[in-house]
């Protein structure tokens, strides 16, 4: 009975960060948001995993060298999922420049890097906690800036 009140409660806090941010102001739409969950089999809890490392640049510079080495094959160096691999793979690479992975919460992208979906292998062994954190965060980076309003 507990663990279905703590799962109920979750899912409520979910949905009301969604209505409260306005994810559908131009951005990834809940539905979106939640057939990327369901693709990934990505529990609700995760939304409730925070950064230790969120903001922090010396951690966004580690971040971009791991990136560099293991991610931009597929999705690219500036992230978008054109990498020279992605051509070649069934299921196009993430853009993480894009609403959708930057919509979604640190805690989410986390688990996605941890657990891997096919054919993004998972890092739970190869790459430490830490180094997974040091990449959410310089997912994060790759949002576009805004344009200046004239």
């Amino acid at each position: 009975m507990d663990n279905y009140f703590l799962k109920t409660f979750l899912l409520s806090v979910y949905f009301l960060f969604v209505t409260i941010t306005g994810f559908s102001q131009g951005k990834a739409t809940k539905k979106e948001l939640d057939e990327n969950r369901k693709k990934w089999d990505t529990p609700a809890w995760v939304d409730t995993l925070k950064n230790p490392y969120a903001n922090n640049l010396a951690r966004v510079d580690s971040g971009k060298v791991i990136y560099q080495k293991l991610c931009s094959v597929c999705h690219g160096s500036g992230g978008k999922g054109d990498g020279v691999a992605a051509a070649g793979l069934t299921v196009q690479p993430a853009n993480h420049t894009g609403d959708l992975v930057q919509a979604q919460s640190d805690g989410s992208l986390f688990y996605e890097l941890t657990n891997g979906h096919a054919p993004m292998p998972a890092y739970k062994t190869s790459l430490t906690d830490k180094q997974r954190w040091e990449l959410v965060t310089y997912i994060r980076t790759l949002k576009p800036k805004p344009k200046p309003t004239k």
